[in-house]
């Protein structure tokens, strides 16, 4: 399988799945703002949004969504436990993919990370992240992730909430709860492995735009 990504942005949770799941597969990176792959592809003719991650399956299929290529990995490694196969918990499941997905990603921490956003912009995310993220806080008070064990779901959640070392939404005295859990999928193997590996990426990409 072939995952374009960009380094330390959502497609980062197909990563760290794909690293708990003990998969090989083979990283494409894309340049966001030439938006072209590393393969020489130009990326809208995979996405025509633009947007990683696209997933290329090994027959071939092309896959767009963080949410339906998480789930896509998930059910082809049925052994990693990173998506119940079926009953009331995947669908608390899909539940939580679709809340990070809406609620975080795209209301709290796009505008917030988007230098054209408009200071409006910012001030409007910022204002909703506080029912989002006290939400979030009060379902992991007794749990150690989203569901029983560790998920696809904790996978993309850990991968916006990495994002809040930037927009600093996510104050430890106000929302404990979530500290803890940052802390505790940061001390996962898989995870610390991804992001170690996509900030070194990240690094190389800023200086050579800078360089630029």
């Amino acid at each position: 399988m072939d995952l374009y990504f960009a380094p330390l942005a959502c497609s980062m949770a197909t990563r760290i799945a794909f690293y708990e799941a003990g998969v090989a597969a083979n990283f494409i990176q894309v340049d966001q703002r030439a938006k072209r792959a590393a393969d020489g592809m130009d990326f809208y003719t995979l996405n025509p949004m633009g947007q990683v991650p696209v997933l290329r399956t090994d027959d071939g299929d092309l896959l767009t969504e963080n949410p339906a290529i998480l789930l896509y990995v998930a059910d082809r490694h049925p052994g990693s436990g990173l998506a119940p196969a079926a009953g009331i918990e995947r669908y608390r499941l899909l539940q939580w993919l679709n809340f990070i997905t809406s609620e975080l990603h795209k209301v709290v921490f796009v505008p917030l990370l988007e230098q054209a956003s408009p200071e409006g912009a910012k001030t409007y995310a910022k204002d909703k992240a506080g029912r989002r993220l006290t939400v979030l806080d009060e379902h992991l008070v007794d749990r150690d992730y989203l569901l029983d064990g560790f998920t696809i779901g904790d996978a993309y959640l850990i991968t916006v909430l990495n994002w809040a070392r930037v927009t600093r939404v996510v104050d430890a005295g106000q929302y404990p709860h979530i500290a803890a859990y940052i802390e505790r999928c940061l001390a996962r193997p898989a995870v610390a492995r991804a992001i170690d590996e996509e900030m070194a990426l990240y690094k190389e990409e800023v200086a050579r735009q800078r360089a630029a």
